[in-house]
């Protein structure tokens, strides 16, 4: 989870090639409505995001009830967000890649293939309520040893959303 730009996608396909497990990226499950909206600078609200953040619940309790390992790239910036993500006492965990506005202005901004424009980084920081539970994660650690401290992290039981 973070804010744009922060390396969700490319840290949880990592994360999910080093633990075997199936690799969804939030982003594709957006409505054209949204992407259109995002492209266009416009920040999405609540409303907007609600049926989103459903299909990616779905996609979880699917992978729950299958006892199969899933790693979801998705910004979950508000706890409200989180809470219809995972459950108290679910094994679902987050991790939390952070990274200052300017690194992420820099990494967004270089981007070609990605409809968020850079405008929309600062929107997402005033969005953002920051997760005690998570595992956090420096944006600009090296990607190895970020996956390696993900996972060593993960095993050790961290990142559940506390009753």
């Amino acid at each position: 989870m973070g804010v744009s730009g922060c390396g969700k996608s490319t840290v949880g396909r990592l994360l999910a090639e080093r633990t075997s497990a199936a690799f969804l990226d939030a982003d594709d499950f957006h409505p054209p409505a949204n992407v259109a909206k995002m492209r266009a600078g416009t920040p999405l609200t609540d409303e907007d995001r609600a049926g989103w953040l459903r299909r990616l619940r779905d996609e979880i309790e699917t992978a729950l009830r299958a006892g199969t390992s899933l790693v979801l790239a998705c910004s979950a910036l508000r706890e409200t967000y989180r809470r219809t993500l995972a459950r108290p006492g679910e094994d679902v965990r987050f991790v939390h890649l952070v990274g200052t506005f300017e690194s992420l202005h820099a990494r967004i901004a270089e981007r070609k293939d990605h409809y968020m424009p850079p405008a929309l980084l600062r929107s997402q920081f005033a969005t953002l309520e920051t997760p005690p539970y998570a595992v956090e994660i420096a944006a600009d650690e090296r990607l190895d040893a970020s996956v390696a401290r993900i996972v060593q992290r993960l095993r050790a039981d961290e990142g559940r959303i506390r009753p």
